[in-house]
């Protein structure tokens, strides 16, 4: 299509809860903390491996740390999400960058998850299941009150959709 009638992919216009970027920080704290923790005792413990045991503790929370840094902040700048009475759109990632798009026939369920870091930050996510080899579609760092709001909305509108979702 060329033209006038040339339908343009524009960014979906929503970002995330600003509040995704402490959960994320958390979740990679979480999972630099517990394995940096466990070389560390194992090196106090293990005389033989002590050095390369205490190496590798620091290595991983050097890691942790510079990504606990870096990436939470870089996904909130790329990750965008957008419902119309159409469809919905999700673009995540940077460097390989991925645009879902999951129009209304094709829903077939809408469900909110909340689990306790989740909770902890007042954020949910929204998981919306289509007829699709690819998968769902998942809308994470959503404010919880958005969340509720957003799949109440999407039942809605899936409901007075035409189509099987098959």
């Amino acid at each position: 299509m060329t033209g006038e009638n040339a339908v343009r992919l524009r960014p979906p216009k929503n970002a995330l809860n600003e509040r995704a970027i402490g959960w994320w920080r958390t979740q990679l704290l979480l999972s630099t903390f517990i394995p940096a923790v466990v070389l560390a005792v194992l090196g106090a413990l293990i005389e033989p491996t002590r050095m390369w045991l205490l190496a590798a503790a620091a290595a991983v929370t050097v890691a942790g740390l510079v990504g606990t840094a870096f990436f939470p902040g870089w996904w909130y700048r790329v990750h965008r999400w957008e419902v119309t009475d159409d469809a919905v759109y999700v673009r995540t990632g940077f460097v390989w960058q991925e645009w879902r798009i999951a129009p209304m026939s094709r829903i077939q369920t809408v469900d909110t998850v909340r689990g306790p870091l989740e909770q902890a930050f007042r954020l949910a996510t929204v998981t919306v299941t289509t007829a699709s080899a690819k998968g769902a579609l998942t809308l994470q760092g959503l404010d919880h009150e958005v969340a509720a709001d957003l799949a109440e909305r999407l039942t809605r509108i899936t409901q007075a959709t035409p189509g099987d979702a098959t």
